[in-house]
């Protein structure tokens, strides 16, 4: 009745096509947690679901290849669930920070790449096999989930710092930040956290989208070919 359906059952669902899978379906939790729970919660369930997403990134690629369990199904759901997770993450991150043009800029140029190598792939067709994925495309993404995960962590510091300095003086708060008092609740320590996670964060972010440039233009080399008249 559903010819699809015995299409299906003929790929091969073995365990790193499952963790690719499982990465793609958990993909949409991540602006679920900003919905249904509070700051800092919904940070920490953010940061412990992306980096589950790339822990299982390396580890369905790894075991695909170990046990010789590579599939046309998990190479076409691979880039995608490794795509989706990150534009979403993102998009997550820019949507609850102050919009500085520092975190916008980079991750507009990840997300605008991304899209457009997509956009390439399909309208190439059968010849998009000229565009594998190459170890710089590897890395950029390596780089990407890194940078995510400490703009992750920025947001954990954040508000515990907050949080830990509710009902002190503005002018207090101040002394201790700047080293010039005690260490009142590891305002001094939480401070430092955030500030250098948040800088780690924007730095990588910065590297990742020269990365994400770079990998893009050498697709865009590949694909010139193809794309003259005639």
């Amino acid at each position: 009745m559903f010819p699809f359906m015995n299409e299906t059952l003929t790929m091969r669902w073995n365990i790193p096509n499952m963790l690719t899978a499982l990465r793609l379906f958990a993909t949409p939790a991540l602006p679920v947690m900003f919905l249904y729970f509070h700051r800092p919660y919904a940070d920490w369930f953010a940061l412990i679901l992306f980096l589950f997403a790339a822990i299982t990134d390396w580890f369905d690629g790894y075991l695909a290849r170990a046990w010789r369990q590579e599939t046309k199904i998990g190479e076409m759901l691979d880039p995608i669930a490794d795509k989706a997770m990150v534009i979403v993450a993102l998009m997550v991150i820019v949507g609850y920070s102050s919009m500085s043009p520092w975190l916008v800029l980079p991750a507009t140029i990840i997300i605008c790449r991304e899209v457009f190598v997509s956009g390439l792939r399909e309208f190439l067709g059968s010849k998009s096999k000229t565009l594998k994925v190459t170890s710089l495309a590897k890395w950029k993404t390596t780089v990407q989930m890194i940078a995510i995960s400490f703009l992750f962590s920025q947001g954990i510091f954040e508000h515990y710092l907050i949080k830990a300095s509710a009902g002190l003086g503005q002018e207090l708060v101040d002394e201790i930040l700047q080293g010039n008092l005690e260490r009142l609740r590891g305002l001094r320590g939480m401070y430092l956290a955030m500030e250098w996670s948040g800088r780690l964060g924007h730095w990588v972010l910065w590297i990742a989208a020269a990365l994400t440039l770079i990998s893009g233009l050498e697709y865009i080399r590949k694909a010139l070919p193809h794309l003259k008249e005639g």
